[in-house]
This record gives structure tokens, sequence and C-alpha cells, in this order.
């Protein structure tokens, strides 16, 4: 499962650095709206200059989308790409931003399948229109129903067995508490899924990840409720903050992890409060999701062979943070 974990990041991170060696010097300036748009790069067809559509299913709030966002700026200012971002957390109005940009005739689409259902047939009217799709984030077993070319992501369910594995070998003898912060996603869930795999004895917990004072008093009561936790995993690195409050509130002494990274967070690792994060890169996926349109426009490349994209899980813990912590401060991890 190591070896398997190594080669997809390693990949990842090889075509990311061949990618940006290839990158023209030139930056780009920030529109309204999301979009940006770059001076640098040759990023045109037929005479005119790409536009590239990204869309997702970012909740208010989750500066998480920030990562994703840097790394697809930062792609589109390299490459000339005019770049029109646009979320919603809910399917049909999901879909609705999917059809706006096939009637806006953009040369390009990257977006997430947390909303399977109903994105979906929209990605297939615009692979039916001629625009090229590629998806990331969510929808690694969707990705080809969508007709997307590539898929740049973590195996959430390889990523969970990781969390579940590691905490088996260092922190094993108790209950785990598996914290979700968005009822019904998929790949939440597939992430408890696979810490139960590696951690039998594993429970999930709803919380509302909108609600930070909501999600600490929920994870303190429940650890008060069973002193049997000797382990929380939660699923973004903002929930793991609260966790820690909630511990200490609690006077438990469990052990924290957490998938996905911020500044605080990687703080808590070097410190200490948090013992590892499961990181998934997502400025990788952001930055591979905006190429990888452009090199398939411009010149019919595609990566993978047919399969997802691996650019995760990335493990972060207090032996590689002092080299990662500087670059959590601009979104880049």
């Amino acid at each position: 499962m190591l070896s398997i974990r190594k080669v997809g990041v390693a990949f990842a991170a090889g075509s990311l650095a061949l990618a940006m060696a290839a990158c023209s010097s030139q930056g780009g300036a920030q529109n309204q709206g999301g979009s940006s748009s770059g001076g640098g790069g040759e990023a045109v067809t037929g005479g005119k200059p790409l536009t590239i559509a990204m869309i997702t299913h970012e909740q208010a709030g989750d500066t998480f989308w920030d990562k994703i966002r840097a790394g697809a700026q930062d792609a589109a200012k390299a490459h000339g790409i005019t770049l029109k971002y646009s979320n919603n957390e809910n399917g049909p109005e999901n879909a609705t931003l999917v059809q706006n940009a096939i009637d806006s005739k953009v040369d390009g689409i990257a977006l997430t399948l947390s909303n399977a259902a109903q994105v979906i047939p929209e990605s297939q009217k615009a692979v039916a229109a001629g625009i090229p799709v590629v998806a990331f984030n969510q929808g690694i077993d969707d990705y080809k129903k969508a007709g997307a070319k590539m898929y740049f992501g973590s195996d959430e369910t390889l990523a969970g067995q990781t969390v579940g594995e590691r905490l088996t070998k260092e922190h094993g003898g108790g209950k785990t508490l598996c914290v979700i912060q968005a009822q019904g996603s998929v790949a939440l869930e597939a992430r408890c899924a696979g810490v139960k795999q590696g951690y039998p004895s594993t429970e999930n917990l709803q919380v509302n990840g909108a609600d930070l004072p909501s999600v600490q008093q929920t994870i303190q009561s429940k650890l008060a409720q069973d002193p049997g936790i000797t382990n929380i995993v939660t699923l973004g690195a903002q929930i793991a903050l609260a966790a820690q409050q909630a511990k200490q509130s609690a006077n438990s002494q469990a052990t924290i992890a957490t998938f996905d990274l911020n500044p605080d967070a990687a703080k808590a690792i070097k410190d200490g409060g948090i013992a590892f994060s499961v990181d998934q890169q997502p400025y990788v996926q952001g930055f591979q999701s905006v190429l990888m349109l452009w090199m398939n426009i411009t010149n019919g490349n595609d990566l993978g062979g047919g399969k997802p994209v691996l650019t995760g899980p990335s493990i972060v813990d207090q032996t590689n943070i002092d080299q990662i912590l500087p670059y959590t401060a601009n979104n880049k991890r």
C-alpha cells in the first residue's frame, strides 16, 4: 500500500515539476468574479485565448478551496488562460453552473463530482458539445461516466486505510472517532470507511462543518460520554482545530489525526497537538486540472493512461513539517 501511495504522489509531483519548468515567467491579473487571466504562455486555439471554467462544490467559509484556486490560477497565469471559477455545494445549482459554462462556449471545463447525479448529465452535454472535461477532487469512481478525460485527486478509501493502519500501529488499543463534517459527501464517507478498514474499532460522528462552535461542542460531548475514545480523526483542517479545543475542554488524552492542512493545523503538527495529516495536495489538483486541459487542447496530451492521477495520500508529520510549514501560508500546501 505504501508503494502505491509513493508512486501516485511521485507521479503527480513529477509532472507538476516538469510543467512548472515549462511555464512562462510572465504573470497575470486577477479579475472580478474569481476569473484570472495570464499574460504568459501561448494558450490560444483558432487565434483566440483559451477560457477554462472551473466548477466546484465549495462550501462557504471552507478555506480548503483557496488552495485549489491558487493552483488553478497559477497554471492559468503561466499559460495565458482566462480562468472562470464558480461554485455551489447544492447539486441542482452546481449542475446549472456547468450548463452556464457550456452556454458561454468555454474551451474546457474542470469540475468536481460531489453531486454526481446532477452534474454527470451536464458534463456529458459539455463533451457532446466538443468541450473537453477533466474531473478532480471528488469523483474518482464516476469521472469516466461524466466523459472526463482525466481525474486528479486522492483515492479516499486508500487514504482512510493509511490513517487507520498508522493509528493501529502507533496508537492502537482504544476506539477511534471519525468526524464527518458534511452529511452525504461520498468522499468523506469513503475516508471514514477506509479508516475503519485499517482500525476496525471506529465510530463515525456527524457534525455541521459550517458551524465550528457546534462542531467543538458535539465532539466534546461525545468525548465526555465515551472515555474509551483514544483517537479522533477529522476530515478537514478546521475541524481538527475544533477537535483540539474539544479535547482540552473534555480533559481527554485522545490522539488527533486529520486530513488536509491549513497554517494553524500545520503549526499544531509541529507543536505535537496533531499527530499527523493525510494531505491530498489540493494545490496540485487545481494546477494539474488547468494545466492538463491546456496541454490536451493545444497538444493532445493526457496523463494517467486511462486511470486516475493520484495527488495523495501524502503524510505530513513532525518528520517533514519544517519543510512544508512555510508553504501553508500562501495556499501552496
